[in-house]
């Protein structure tokens, strides 16, 4: 045991990365590949098996339990946010600096992509194995396991607002979890309550397109299926549907945070500051009185 100990020793000093930024990274890429690994690899024992093996409750519970675990992977290092769009929030807040925005999308988005990889190398017979194995649209399409696609009834500008609307309620309530002045979820439990957000987006808003919500979710994987055998398709089909999942959640992001703040942080934000004012003025106006009672009893001393 000891030498095994020098040797764990050596690895961790040769793999330690100094590097604040570059280890909160990796550590995104590790928590988006659990999210897209588990809530994929439900999609495909739904899609593969015709339905024996799962169903749309599944799926939604797996995405929920996905994102829950993937924070509790990741969010001691880098806050667990899986999502560009909760990046972009709270750099609009002030939170976090710009510099992460574009590093944290770029390597959420490879932890999709390999997300993506792994489920397809898990379920690579079953795919040969199903008609039309490697279908973009069609009643056998596959694609879908890995990225959203809208559904026949939608259209672009349907599905822009679909993904305006869910992204905005998703930020709304993140911001509500991790706002310390609004009931703030008991330590530990934060994880589990954006899990129960997702879980409760994607029951009351996935019919239209999946709720991708995420656009590192929906890129990354849609980059895997362009280069493991669906090809170009994905990219064209329905006029450039992709484009919808990847930009409208940063417009829905927008609107989350300006209703949240608006509508409540801006107000439990100005009574702790209130508060706080009259605190230190009551300070103030106590130091003073006890100035003047020290001064009273020097003259009367002498």
């Amino acid at each position: 045991m000891g030498r095994q100990k020098v040797y764990l020793d050596k690895l961790s000093r040769f793999f330690q990365i100094r590097n604040m930024l570059l280890r909160q990274a990796l550590a995104e890429c590790l928590g988006t590949l659990i999210l897209v690994m588990f809530g994929c690899g439900a999609v495909a024992q739904l899609v593969l098996s015709g339905g024996s093996h799962g169903m749309f409750l599944t799926v939604n519970f797996a995405f929920g339990f996905a994102a829950m675990l993937g924070i509790l992977v990741c969010g001691q290092i880098s806050g667990g946010h899986l999502n560009p769009a909760v990046t972009f929030a709270l750099c609009l807040l002030g939170r976090e600096p710009w510099k992460k925005f574009p590093v944290y999308f770029l390597f959420q988005t490879i932890g999709a992509f390999f997300g993506a990889a792994i489920i397809f190398g898990m379920y690579y017979d079953a795919l040969w194995d199903f008609p039309g194995a490697f279908n973009v649209t069609g009643p056998n399409a596959t694609a879908g396991i890995f990225a959203t696609y809208p559904g026949k009834h939608l259209t672009i500008v349907n599905g822009f607002f679909d993904q305006i609307i869910g992204t905005a309620a998703l930020i709304v309530c993140i911001l509500a979890i991790v706002d310390p002045f609004n009931n703030p979820i008991p330590q530990g439990l934060e994880a589990f309550t954006v899990g129960f957000v997702v879980l409760v987006i994607g029951l009351s808003m996935g019919f239209n397109s999946g709720y991708a919500v995420n656009p590192a979710r929906d890129l990354g994987p849609r980059l895997f299926t362009a280069v493991a055998g669906w090809g170009g398709e994905v990219f064209t089909v329905r006029n450039g549907w992709f484009l919808v999942p990847v930009f409208a959640p940063f417009l829905g992001t927008i609107v989350g945070v300006i209703i949240y703040q608006v509508m409540v942080g801006f107000h439990v934000e100005g009574e702790v500051r209130d508060n706080e004012g009259l605190k230190e003025e009551n300070v103030q106006l106590t130091d003073v009185a006890d100035n003047d009672k020290t001064n009273d009893k020097t003259k009367t001393t002498h």
